[in-house]
């Protein structure tokens, strides 16, 4: 396996594009830190008449389902100049489910990038970590208002995945294990600006935070940085995913607090 390249990435006060991601199930979601979790959000009840537990966090349709938090915590400091509007820091990582992690063995873990009809390129998991990695240092920016600065991963350049494939498409779709969707325009995945990340501060990627890949598009609100990925689509047109269809902003740019459908 090739070696890692060191980058400090410097996330951009720029329109680029939207934060935490679900997956979406027949019976279940899980999701951290899903747009709709936000404690000073709009009511006690969600988009599309969705009900909400006391978390904040949509029910979609399923009460009943436990939801556990794990160093949740926000603060305003110094490094508060570096965050976006609304944005509170936090030193920790914090996570909230609602419904299993799924379960991906690396012997049956796949990366596919497809045109929605045929399959351009596919990765197992060997081959893909035989691919060029870097890691790099970023800022990432929840939804949900919270802020972790200077995060440190090591993943595989969506630049790498990209290299040589000739397409007109504009837009992609982003596609996970258990079915979560996002999506995210073509030019937001290039020019050193994501990632499929297979490592956290030095650890394996570890389940509850996306392992073992998720994308990383820092720039964006964390949700469209989408756990348990298993490939990309190409699109023409640009379609929403599972959050965008329920209200959430179509980019979702932190620097411009594109939090909802109908923010600027």
């Amino acid at each position: 396996m090739s070696g890692t390249a060191e980058v400090r990435i410097a996330t951009p006060r720029i329109a680029t594009s939207p934060c935490c991601n679900a997956v979406s199930g027949s019976l279940n979601r899980h999701h951290e830190f899903s747009p709709t979790q936000q404690l000073i959000s709009r009511g006690g009840t969600g988009l599309e008449g969705k009900s909400y537990f006391s978390s904040g966090i949509p029910c979609a349709g399923e009460v009943g389902m436990a939801i556990t938090s794990r160093g949740f915590s926000g603060r305003r400091s110094a490094e508060a100049g570096k965050l976006p509007p609304g944005q509170y820091l936090t030193a920790t990582f914090p996570v909230l489910s609602a419904g299993p992690t799924p379960n991906v063995p690396l012997d049956r873990w796949e990366f596919v990038i497809d045109d929605g009809t045929n399959v351009l390129r596919r990765w197992d998991w060997k081959s893909f970590r035989d691919l060029p990695s870097e890691t790099f240092t970023t800022d990432i920016h929840c939804v949900t208002r919270w802020s972790k600065l200077g995060t440190t991963w090591e993943g595989v350049s969506l630049d790498t995945l990209f290299a040589g494939l000739k397409t007109d498409a504009s837009y992609t779709l982003v596609r996970s294990y258990g079915d979560y969707t996002t999506n995210v325009p073509l030019k937001d995945l290039t020019n050193h600006q994501a990632w499929i990340a297979f490592r956290f501060e030095g650890e394996d990627l570890a389940p509850e935070h996306g392992g073992p890949a998720r994308l990383l598009v820092p720039h964006l609100y964390l949700w469209k940085s989408a756990k348990w990925v298993r490939g990309i689509t190409l699109m023409q047109r640009d379609k929403p995913g599972f959050w965008e269809s329920l209200g959430y902003h179509i980019y979702g740019d932190p620097w411009r607090e594109q939090r909802y459908s109908d923010d600027k």
